[in-house]
């Protein structure tokens, strides 16, 4: 079945909007309804090398040219991000399964993301040390690394992407990235704007394929000096080892089971209605969401009755319906997830307290869910579940909650309600995580750090932070005689 409202997908090489040459392809599903709208090509190994002589091209042309010049490209490109974001919105809520309301923010926020690095790309300041000679001069310069492969996921097709493109082209890379074949043509939206914003030719290439297949030719190749990954942390690791058997510099933002503390002072009444929000946010398929809701006795009964009440006035239905909150899971296979962590809690006692299953037989739809009794074996405690489901427990002191957000390997993002300014400033310090927001939700944004610590990854991909994994810094030393 072809939706003739959904784009052809093709790949981006060396300016030329192409299939490639393997002839091969995948369905692309809508969500909603579980059936085709399009297919996306798979890359050969001649496309790939195309890719790569275009990316070595590119870089050659792009590093020479001044911050300010690359500057007002990029932000040709954020006001053509801006132009078409109603219809990238739509095509994105056809293909990923978010509202379109979420997908429209999405898209909005990647033209402020490229205004951000445009910025920043002139503020890559060297510096000179002073010395220890009179005839001495000593400079800090920094320059672009070179080509960079990037690997992005589906649940933010143009978030992910774009903080990966942005802060290499502003900082004189260029780019390869391998795309979301699950959602792929909003993403292909954001390489055809910088495309149409003037980038040259090769500066930026945009693949499809197999995953372990494009990054285990792209990873060791010569040409690529940068790595970029958003995804699990299992593969994350596998890329990681990869990249350092070949000295390529890598960032990584990995998995998370982000703990979200709500003590006794808290406003429960805000940190409902914030952490449900975020919680059931793209169906839960968030990096960072909230996934476990740690609770002071004193205000635990308050919080979950509000709580549930509030995840069963969310209404769920395809994305394109301007009155839904929440859309489907984006395939099968998270359904499939889902089902599998409810079953191992509640056959371990865990109590449903709304949701749970699966909500019709089209698209992959499923219930806002919220656990309790949840033990601490459960797989919904120890593995990211990525989707809608919210494990309520509770904590008696300040000691026992922190210990339980630390107990797992993950470190990206951790939350947590209080009006007290000693425990605020405790948690800052004890809480190992790369990031933690206080009585709001104040994550993602263009200016402030994004990543994690432990196996969440490291590097950041916000910030002034993000632009320096793309720059070498060079040391030189001169005597005037």
């Amino acid at each position: 079945m072809t939706n003739t409202a959904y784009p052809k997908v093709q790949m981006l090489i060396d300016g030329e909007w192409t299939d490639g040459t393997s002839g091969k392809a995948q369905d692309i599903l809508n969500p909603a309804t579980g059936q085709s709208i399009g297919t996306v090509p798979h890359a050969s190994k001649a496309d790939l090398d195309r890719a790569l002589a275009a990316a070595q091209k590119g870089f050659d042309q792009w590093k020479k040219v001044s911050a300010f010049e690359r500057y007002k490209t990029m932000r040709k490109v954020a006001e053509i991000m801006r132009q078409r974001a109603p219809e990238t919105a739509r095509i994105m809520s056809l293909e990923q399964g978010k509202p379109v309301g979420e997908a429209l923010l999405e898209t909005n926020l990647a033209a402020d993301l490229i205004d951000w690095f445009a910025e920043e790309a002139r503020r890559t300041y060297g510096r000179i040390v002073p010395a220890r000679m009179s005839n001495i001069e000593q400079l800090v310069i920094k320059e672009p690394v070179g080509p960079v492969a990037a690997f992005t996921p589906w649940n933010f097709p143009i978030n992910q992407a774009v903080r990966k493109v942005s802060a290499a082209v502003a900082a004189g890379c260029s780019i390869i990235v391998k795309g979301p074949e699950d959602t792929p043509a909003s993403c292909a939206e954001l390489f055809r704007a910088y495309v149409d914003g003037g980038v040259p030719a090769g500066v930026v290439n945009l693949v499809f394929g197999v995953p372990h297949e494009v990054s285990e030719y792209l990873i060791p190749h010569p040409v690529i000096r940068k790595i970029s990954f958003t995804g699990s942390t299992v593969v994350g690791k596998h890329l990681a080892s990869l990249a350092g058997a070949h000295m390529k510099r890598v960032t990584m933002e990995l998995g998370g089971h982000a703990p979200a503390i709500v003590f006794d002072d808290a406003d429960v009444k805000s940190a409902v209605s914030i952490l449900a929000a975020n919680k059931f946010r793209n169906a839960g398929q968030v990096c960072v969401a909230p996934t476990r809701f740690l609770v002071q006795d004193g205000v635990y009964d308050e919080f979950l009755t509000q709580f549930v009440e509030t995840v069963r006035a969310i209404k769920v239905g395809p994305g394109i319906d301007p009155d839904s909150k929440m859309g489907a899971l984006v395939s099968q296979r998270r359904v499939d997830a889902m089902e599998g962590f409810v079953a191992d809690a509640t056959q371990r006692g865990a109590k449903i307290e709304t949701g749970g299953k699966r909500i019709g037989n089209e698209g992959f739809f499923f219930e806002p869910t919220v656990l309790t009794n949840v033990p601490g074996d459960a797989r919904i405690l120890n593995e990211e579940p990525f989707g809608p489901l919210a494990p309520v427990a509770r904590f008696s002191s300040y000691e026992e909650v922190v210990t339980e957000a630390n107990r797992l390997p993950y470190g990206l993002a951790a939350y947590a309600y209080t009006r007290s300014a000693r425990t605020a400033a405790a948690l800052s310090q004890d809480v190992e995580s790369g990031m933690l927001s206080i009585n709001h939700h104040g994550l993602s944004l263009p200016e402030v750090p994004f990543g994690g610590m432990k196996d969440s990854g490291y590097g950041s991909e916000g910030g002034l932070e993000a632009i320096e994994a793309y720059l070498n810094t060079k040391f030189v030393t001169q005597a005037n005689v």
